[in-house]
């Protein structure tokens, strides 16, 4: 029997979330890499003001999931709306996401913990709602899609974002071949329930869908000691114990095994911008 989707498991989420330090170093070694593909919050904006009828008019822009703050930052700079509402249910990113925004003005950025399944906004108050790498951590993503019909304002817009199944398929290969996890290729991904393939059709159950647009992100690590920060933390492998959250360990077995080398991987990403139903009202 497969084991439990760790992203689908709130005991994992828990632990993956619980420091935002995890977060931040997985994060930061995959933004070091990164050699091909727009940056994901600007992008976002860039959605927003093609398709929304009025982007420099904007009241309430809701983040779902918004972890360390990174796209409501760049939201509150880029298109300046009266409020952004930023929502994640892990207290501890939420506070890094405080910290790093304590420069903006008091009431631009308000950071709420809660369930994306509920969201504790009314019925046609949100301008905009931005699920970014989000929807994979609901089992019934379609439910949060319900919840973005219901807070999404008539003229509203939704941007969803994702990954596809098959992301960093090389990094399976890598961990497999160094021992660290021979199952490595066969675990399912981390991305199932909300993935490239199906998070149009998934939007497509309370809203109207107006784009879909791909793009492949390519990331090179520069070697054993940078791939091993990302790896570190990443959910999907079954390491050995004293490996998981130790980025020195896991290298120096990499370097046992295999010839240091860069590595290049690959992620498709798929945006997905959609709008209320015509009629409006909560689907």
């Amino acid at each position: 029997m497969n084991e439990p989707n760790p992203f689908l498991d709130p005991a994992r989420q828990r632990e993956l979330y619980g420091h935002a330090s995890r977060l931040a170093g997985r994060t930061s070694a995959l933004m070091r890499a990164k050699t091909a593909g727009r940056p994901v919050p600007e992008a976002i904006v860039s959605l927003v003001q093609t398709h929304h009828g009025k982007p420099d008019r904007l009241g309430v822009v809701l983040d779902i999931g918004c972890g360390r703050g990174t796209s409501s930052l760049v939201i509150a700079e880029q298109l300046r709306p009266q409020r952004v509402v930023s929502l994640d249910a892990a207290p501890s990113l939420l506070a890094q996401a405080r910290e790093r925004a304590k420069d903006l003005p008091d009431s631009t950025v308000d950071f709420v913990e809660g369930d994306f399944h509920d969201l504790p906004l009314p019925d046609r108050s949100s301008d905009v709602v931005v699920a970014a790498f989000c929807l994979y951590h609901s089992p019934h993503p379609e439910d949060v899609v319900a919840q973005i019909a219901r807070v999404l304002a008539p003229g509203g817009l939704a941007v969803l974002v994702t990954k596809g199944l098959d992301s960093y398929q090389e990094m399976d290969q890598l961990v497999a071949s160094a021992g660290l996890d021979p199952r490595a290729a066969q675990h399912e991904s981390l991305y199932t329930a909300a993935h490239s393939g199906n998070l149009a059709d998934l939007a497509a159950s309370s809203l109207d869908v107006i784009a879909v647009l791909d793009e492949e992100h390519v990331f090179t690590f520069d070697g054993h000691d940078h791939t091993a920060q990302y790896l570190a933390t990443n959910p999907k492998y079954d390491l050995a114990p004293g490996l998981y959250g130790n980025p020195g360990a896991l290298a120096a077995t990499l370097h046992e095994f295999l010839p240091d080398q860069p590595l290049t991987t690959r992620s498709r990403i798929t945006f997905v911008v959609a709008q209320p139903k015509e009629g409006g009202g909560p689907a």
